[in-house]
């Protein structure tokens, strides 16, 4: 029998939604083994005052199998 847990986090990037992703579950992956998947929950942009997008935020959660 298997177990799974999910987890919450926030990350962001200057580069992309991409990359925010990608770094949020790099560092995640620091501390918790056994990722499985994630699913993006909530996208968010930081603009600077001409409505350029300066830095890119995700909100996801985190699915890890329990040994």
């Amino acid at each position: 029998m298997a177990i799974a847990k999910v987890i919450e986090l926030n990350a962001s990037s200057k580069a992309s939604m991409e990359d925010a992703v990608k770094s949020g579950l790099k560092k995640c992956a620091e501390s918790v083994k056994n990722i499985k998947g994630a699913w993006v929950n909530e996208v968010k942009v930081v603009t600077d005052n001409d409505g350029n997008v300066t830095e890119w935020r995700v909100n996801m959660r985190v699915s890890f199998v329990v040994e």
